[in-house]
């Protein structure tokens, strides 16, 4: 009796943590507006924190060192939107482009197949009535930016506070866990080496693949380099959904084998950067999973959407350090500079 007790608590138990794992999925999902950008400061933290540091041993107060990695912080956040905006100006402006090409691709296929001239018809005028609405509905209006405004900026709010107080208080955060300290701050620096480290690499890709798309010919150049510095911080399904914008691009630029050359030359590119730079920079120190990798990244998208999917691999490789997993993402205790 006494064993069967113990196995009923037991599984008790589980369905209580399961049931608690579904609370929480669930509560972060509702509450994103809330948590992605406690999650994002967090993150963003952890990544800067080693300024904050190395300006605390110098002798810097920490309230200064704090405000100082904040502003900064946004100095490069603003930078990055500016010069992100060409780019979602241009994607704008490819918009009806890509629209008129997969118009005339129904067009060809309608004038192939017999017998559904009804169907074809139908097709070609929701795509001529409803492609248009669609690209605007696409566009935010100025109402819908001026609702959006409030709750964007009461993020970034919340996304400004976590980052300063988590830099002006981790040493305190840290003192209140002495036993585990010392695995709090190896995940902070696993995490800052490698969300450097990636970022070098993903704008090394990004000027790459402006400089081959170029020498190509493929018009906006500068938007595929910057779309591929962005998307490629979503492992696995950034580089595919740039192979497939970049073959439509192809498509409507060239003719014949030249309409593959610009997926071929980014591919190419992608597949140096993912078997040589990033193994040997990266991928050979973090030993993880890569089907745990994908995992992760499509549950960060479902539950933050590109906040989610951007924080994602930081947040996994936090924990599996944190846990106690083999990585070479550590640095020698002896250079951390807290």
């Amino acid at each position: 009796m006494a064993t069967l007790a113990e196995r009923q608590r037991r599984i008790s138990m589980n369905a209580l943590i399961v049931l608690a794992v579904i609370a929480v999925i669930a509560a972060l999902r509702l509450s994103g507006d809330l948590t992605a950008p406690v999650v994002l400061g967090l993150v963003v933290g952890v990544v800067v924190a080693p300024i904050a540091a190395r300006l605390s041993r110098v002798g810097v107060p920490r309230s200064l060192s704090a405000s100082v990695t904040l502003l900064l912080t946004f100095a490069l956040l603003v930078l990055f939107i500016s010069a992100l905006g060409p780019v979602a100006s241009g994607l704008m402006e490819e918009i009806p482009k890509i629209q008129a090409e997969i118009r005339g691709w129904l067009q060809q296929i309608i004038q192939a197949v017999r017998g559904t001239e009804a169907i074809g018809r139908e097709i070609e005028e929701t795509i001529a009535e409803g492609g248009d609405e669609a690209v605007k509905a696409a566009v935010p209006t100025i109402m819908d930016a001026l609702w959006m405004a409030p709750n964007f900026a009461a993020q970034a709010l919340i996304f400004a506070g976590t980052l300063f107080f988590f830099v002006l208080t981790s040493d305190e955060i840290y003192g209140m866990l002495p036993q585990r300290a010392a695995a709090l701050r190896d995940a902070d620096r696993a995490v800052s080496h490698y969300f450097t480290t990636v970022t070098a690499i993903n704008a090394g890709l990004g000027l790459a693949t402006f400089g081959a798309l170029t020498l190509i010919g493929v018009p906006n150049a500068m938007l595929w380099g910057g779309a591929a510095f962005v998307l490629n911080f979503v492992l696995y399904l950034g580089p595919i959904i740039m192979m497939a914008s970049l073959f439509i691009a192809g498509v409507m630029n060239f003719n014949g084998l030249m309409i593959l050359a610009p997926t071929a030359a980014f591919l190419c590119l992608n597949m140096m950067e993912a078997q040589f730079v990033t193994p040997s920079l990266v991928g050979q120190r973090l030993h993880l999973n890569p089907l745990v990798v994908f995992l992760a990244i499509l549950f960060g998208l479902w539950l933050w959407g590109p906040v989610g999917g951007i924080v994602s691999l930081p947040v996994l490789v936090w924990f599996m350090v944190f846990s106690g997993h083999r990585t070479e993402l550590v640095e020698d205790p002896e250079s951390d500079p807290a």
